[in-house]
């Protein structure tokens, strides 16, 4: 099948890592320069003064949910926010408070919140024939196909329930086609929370950190290297070449956490010749990624085919039951369904998988993502915010860093996800200053929020099609009031 070409780059320019590397050391290096200490308390006093429905809902939620939210994404200093309505760029929350939305969340909505032609499509199936049907729906075919036509890496596609499920089938049918057991990921990737992958996330090199409640057992094949440490990644797969062999390298293509540790351009190309060189297959992971850097993702961007693709948020959407693997036929064929289908099947299910609601909006979601670009119109007003982020830091002469891949902007401002963890004698030593950075973090996000711009934990956002240039300067004025407070 011949892939089409490109509609064009959504990453206009791919930062300079070392040059970033060294803003980065120099953020951690000096000491925080937060709210002050007299501003804070007028930013929460704004939540009390406009936000007592979230307020009154929020303590509601904890006498039945831990901790009062169901996704991390919804933790919000200093208490969640409840939200009535979404449109294209902003958000509204239940006491009418209207917010410039950089969360789209957790990234899945490229077009911007709930558009029009995808809600019309959803509709419609569902007055067909509901969410669901358990057989097959002529929406997994057209979705499947449009995804391997665009994706070089993509051959065939098995949909599933979320990325962190399809990081799981992706891990199993690795090692079902290799007959191998170790993975490799990079350290301080997310790829879910899957027991055999919360192993050094967020923060490299911290291992079994936050696995509470997984047996050794379950990451005892697996294994993280540094970001860019090419070297460290070779003598793993040496090492691992005497003891039964690499089943795969696992990667964020734009370097853990969606690019907050970016890696070199040329990184993955590298990664893929050790991974040819030692037998292991490559799995990127473009759940963030996928169509968000291009309809053919991080792999047309970077020209770099990996062996397994893992997808998720855009392509339903924003739609529920949002995952796949994809990859070439010959791995792909272990995921055939059935009951004794073949001896070498990497089981996997999910009764609402490739549901004909989620796949719907997701034909029709991508099917408008290339008919206006999205992807080049959100990476340009990802540019556009960089721009103005990175004036407002220079004139005020903060110690800030904003970069931007595309859509996908960091604003390191605490530096909590870039300290050196590389040891446990540095984590150790860094515990208590990384829980200050991380409070300077939330109060950030609290400032952000108070001025009327959603963030992801006040140090990411993602730009959509409905970030017009007013809605960007709109947003840039309201960074600029935030930083007067430092």
């Amino acid at each position: 099948m011949t892939k089409p070409a490109s509609a064009g780059p959504a990453i206009s320019e791919w930062p300079d890592v070392n040059a970033l590397y060294r803003r980065f050391a120099e953020l951690v290096a000096q000491p925080m320069r937060p709210i002050r200490a007299d501003a804070m308390p007028k930013v929460l006093r704004w939540f009390d003064e406009h936000c007592a429905g979230s307020k009154r809902l929020a303590e509601q939620a904890k006498a039945v949910i831990p901790g009062g939210v169901q996704h991390n994404l919804a933790f919000n200093h200093p208490f969640s926010l409840a939200m009535a309505k979404a449109e294209g760029a902003h958000l509204t929350d239940i006491d009418g408070n209207r917010y410039i939305d950089f969360l789209q969340a957790g990234g899945p909505t490229l077009l911007g919140s709930n558009p029009v032609a995808v809600r019309r499509a959803a509709q419609a199936v569902l007055e067909d024939c509901g969410p669901v049907t358990g057989l097959l729906h002529e929406y997994e075919v057209k979705l499947a196909e449009l995804v391997c036509r665009h994706m070089p890496g993509v051959e065939m596609l098995r949909l599933l329930g979320s990325g962190t499920e399809a990081v799981m089938g992706a891990v199993r049918l690795a090692r079902t086609h290799t007959g191998k057991k170790w993975i490799i990921k990079v350290g301080g990737a997310y790829h879910g929370w899957s027991d055999q992958l919360v192993y050094g996330m967020r923060l490299p090199k911290t291992g079994r950190l936050e696995a509470t409640g997984i047996p050794r057992g379950a990451t005892g094949h697996t294994q993280e290297c540094l970001p860019n440490d090419l070297e460290e990644l070779r003598r793993r797969l040496r090492w691992n070449r005497l003891r039964g062999g690499t089943a795969a390298v696992l990667v964020e293509p734009l370097g853990p956490e969606s690019g907050t540790r970016p890696v070199a351009k040329d990184y993955n190309a590298q990664v893929r010749a050790l991974c040819d060189e030692f037998g292991a297959l490559l799995i990127f992971d473009e759940v963030v990624t996928g169509f968000r850097l291009g309809m053919g993702g991080a792999q047309a961007y970077f020209g770099v085919t990996p062996d397994i693709t893992v997808l998720g948020k855009c392509l339903t959407g924003g739609y529920p039951m949002a995952g796949a693997i994809g990859g070439r036929r010959d791995i792909m064929m272990s995921l055939a369904g059935g009951i004794g289908t073949t001896a070498r099947r990497a089981f996997v299910g999910g009764t609402l998988s490739a549901n004909p609601l989620s796949c719907v909006a997701g034909y029709h979601a991508l099917r408008e993502c290339e008919r206006i670009d999205a992807a080049g119109v959100a990476g340009r007003a990802g540019d556009r915010l960089r721009r103005g982020l990175d004036e407002i830091i220079q004139r005020r002469s903060l110690p800030y860093v904003a970069y931007n891949m595309g859509s996908i902007v960091h604003l390191q401002t605490s530096g909590v996800l870039l300290l050196d963890t590389s040891s446990l004698w540095k984590l150790l030593k860094l515990k208590d200053e990384a829980k200050r950075r991380k409070h300077m973090m939330e109060e950030m996000g609290a400032a952000y929020t108070a001025h009327g711009v959603i963030t992801v934990a006040g140090s990411r956002l993602y730009t959509s099609a409905a970030d017009t240039d007013e809605v960007i300067d709109d947003a840039l004025n309201r960074f600029d009031d935030v930083f007067a407070l430092v």
